[in-house]
């Protein structure tokens, strides 16, 4: 932009977002007071497809419903019949419902004495075509490819007979050859022996029909019709936790707790083992898959998630069995930390790539994670921490050559940035009212930035990935620091 004086005046970088105030829009399947809730009714999936015009919802019972969003089909026609409505914008998406249909039923596996529940497990969106939609539900072992359409429903119209005066089915169609109870009449009418042997409820006018109408067929009125194109059984011992499409449009992966398996969407009587982590001895199993997800653009790049709370990205093109992954995402266990329920906690339910395929999102019982998925070496980086005599304060590294100070007493609001410098104090950050929060959100940020060598945390301040403090030592009796920066040792006191 343009200063006053007609220079070049630089932009000020972007601010966060301001946070969202969230409404309420609406609801379908409200419970009344008092109402009991069905375990057939329960929701167990739900997905927006790409356009998100549409969202699909899977239950308990094995139903999948369809809901259409209604504010963009409103807006059809010319743009000259639009510019004369006065149409008020919606100040919300809304949904009304589309369809729905039973995907899956309950099922027995005879050979193992297994019972199959109906439950939906996943939907995922496929491709649209020809005005159709489609999509994958799957249940615990059978994964189902369906095609949701509007069909004309067609009617026949423009009967010789009045089609009120007619009694019964397939009369009428018959009514239209005879004009006459008369034997041998010249349009090729039946005598009374013929006419009392197929109905005797028509009535016919006394003077005959003069022509012959043929029946005509019409299809004014239009239905949605659900149709299962492909089924996908008999690939998975165990039960099925993730299927995710693929961006080239044709394959899709389904995973159980031990394998994942490559399908094209066209074959559904073969498929391909791609990973496979069940060991010879089943008594040496230490860990299972949990979720599985294709990256949104490359489709040679897939991730998978482990009950011992790593997240693996693998390459198809590296082999065929894609048991050794590209890159490992986890999260060092603390020594002395391991509980009965360590395993339980860390165990990763669910892993979503961002729209650009740059992010990794992963939740397991306790945090949601963030993993950059940029080739930098800054995410494997190990800032040290340490804690003053007192233990009223606490220490750690971070890039540019800084290290910060911070008070963990109760009520404590110091926080202090220093720089690994002769003059440390040059990037003192004024105290925050919340430092707590100004501490998590700095170091989360940083550690997840990694795409430029210099960056902001969240106070504002520059950084430069290529400097970094990762070594740190506070005296164990008085308030003094010593750290290092590259092959520098600075020692501060207080």
């Amino acid at each position: 932009m343009k200063g006053g004086v007609g220079g070049e005046v630089a932009e000020a970088p972007a601010g966060p977002p301001p946070p969202l105030e969230w409404k309420f829009s609406q609801v379908f399947g409200e419970r009344t007071a008092g109402e009991e809730v069905q375990e057939v009714d329960i929701i167990s999936a739900i997905e927006f497809d790409k356009s998100g015009d549409h969202l699909a919802t899977g239950d308990r019972g094995g139903r999948v419903v369809l809901f259409e969003r209604t504010n963009t089909k409103e807006l059809v026609g010319s743009r000259r019949e639009l510019e004369r409505v006065d149409y008020p914008v919606s100040r919300h998406p809304e949904f009304r419902y589309k369809t729905e249909f039973q995907s899956h039923e309950p099922e027995f596996d005879y050979l193992k004495s297994l019972e199959i529940e109906e439950k939906i497990n996943k939907i995922r969106w496929c491709q649209t075509a020809n005005g159709a939609l489609f999509l994958l539900s799957t249940n615990d072992k059978t994964i189902k490819y369906w095609k949701v359409q509007e069909k004309k429903v067609k009617k026949i119209s423009e009967m010789n007979i009045d089609t009120s005066k007619a009694a019964g089915n397939g009369s009428v169609a018959s009514s239209s050859l005879c004009s006459s109870p008369k034997q041998c009449l010249a349009n090729g009418g039946c005598g009374d022996e013929a006419y009392s042997s197929s109905s005797n409820d028509l009535s016919f006018p006394p003077e005959g029909i003069p022509s012959l109408r043929l029946p005509m067929v019409t299809s004014n009125e239009t239905s949605l019709l659900a149709r299962c194109r492909r089924v996908y059984a008999h690939a998975h011992d165990y039960h099925i936790n993730s299927i995710s499409n693929n961006s080239d449009g044709e394959t899709f992966i389904s995973a159980d707790d031990l394998r994942i398996n490559l399908w094209n969407l066209e074959i559904s009587n073969q498929s391909f083992n791609i990973v496979d982590v069940k060991p010879a001895n089943m008594e040496d199993l230490t860990e299972v898959i949990t979720s599985a997800e294709f990256h949104p653009t490359h489709c040679n790049t897939l991730a998978y998630s482990s009950s011992k709370g790593s997240v693996r990205l693998i390459d198809l093109r590296q082999s065929a069995l894609c048991d050794s992954h590209s890159k490992l995402f986890e999260e060092q266990e603390a020594p002395g930390s391991r509980s009965f329920f360590t395993e339980i906690i860390a165990s990763i339910s669910d892993i979503k790539f961002a729209k650009d395929g740059r992010y990794i999102l992963s939740r397991d019982y306790m945090t949601l994670k963030l993993c950059d998925l940029y080739e930098n070496d800054s995410i494997f980086d190990k800032f040290e921490c340490c804690l003053s005599g007192d233990g009223l304060r606490v220490a750690t590294g971070s890039y540019s050559n800084l290290f910060r100070v911070f008070g963990c007493a109760a009520g404590s609001t110091e926080a202090t940035t220093l720089e690994a410098s002769k003059n440390p104090m040059r990037r003192l950050v004024q105290t925050p009212s919340r430092p707590s929060r100004s501490l998590s959100s700095s170091l989360t940020r940083v550690v997840r930035r990694g795409a430029d060598n210099a960056s902001v945390d969240a106070n504002g301040n520059s950084f430069d990935f290529t400097t970094k403090l990762l070594h740190l030592a506070w005296h164990p009796t008085e308030n003094s620091i010593a750290c290092a920066a590259a092959n520098s040792l600075y020692m501060y006191y207080a």
